[in-house]
């Protein structure tokens, strides 16, 4: 298992485009299971097969990349919801 805590953390949009190339080779090489913290949400899309998302702590969703961009709970919880208009 890997432990990553934030690791494109001040790094420019090239450097995280080659971080992620370079943590797939190694999780490939190695076979290895990666526990990812990270906020930036384009790394995390872009490297992860399985997201959970946690909101002052507690699991709100799980599942593909795919289904968690589309999750109304984490959609709220880090856009917040969209004001009504009467």
């Amino acid at each position: 298992i890997l432990l990553l805590d934030e690791p494109a953390a001040g790094m420019n949009p090239r450097e995280s485009r080659e971080l992620i190339t370079t943590i797939s080779r190694v999780r490939e090489r190695f076979e290895l299971t990666i526990l990812l913290i990270e906020h930036d949400m384009h790394f995390v899309m872009n490297l992860c097969d399985r997201i959970q998302v946690l909101s002052y702590g507690k699991i709100i969703a799980e599942g593909k990349p795919a289904e968690i961009q589309s999750d109304e709970q984490v959609i709220e919880a880090y856009l917040g919801r969209a004001a009504s208009h009467a």
